[in-house]
């Protein structure tokens, strides 16, 4: 069991902040993350439309071969997606867990802009006390 990545996308789409936590992942330059990140959103909207029973969130979780995505969607639009090996059992409470140190770390800070990059040593910090360095 493995945390790969985690991602925050802000509503429009934008990638504000990216983290990984594994060796082994593939070297991808800042712009690859950005074109990763809103292709993530644009295929999010589709799949929340898609549904055959009406509303829905959209995707939650994407498997691939070797790697599982799960995505949580706030109320206010905002993406946490964390990037897990296909055995990882947590990711639901870790996001959650991201969630929270995101809204009080980053959030209550008067001098963050809602929607930009997060530059937050507050938020670094406890996101490193809750998943790690990816440092063995």
């Amino acid at each position: 069991m493995a945390i790969f990545s985690l991602w925050v996308i802000n509503k429009a789409g934008g990638l504000i902040y990216q983290r990984n936590f594994a060796d082994g992942l593939a070297q991808l330059t800042s712009n690859e993350y950005l074109v990763l990140a809103g292709t993530l959103h644009g295929i999010h909207a589709i799949t929340s439309r898609l549904s055959p029973t009406g509303s829905s969130s959209g995707a939650q979780v994407i498997e691939g071969e070797t790697f599982k995505m799960t995505i949580l969607l706030t109320a206010t639009g905002t993406k946490f997606v964390l990037l897990t090996s296909l055995a990882e059992a947590t990711a639901d409470s870790v996001l959650q867990r991201v969630y929270e140190a995101y809204a009080d770390a980053v959030m209550k800070n008067p001098f963050h802009t809602p929607e930009m990059p997060i530059r937050s040593e507050g938020f670094d910090t406890r996101i490193t006390s809750l998943i790690g360095t990816g440092q063995p």
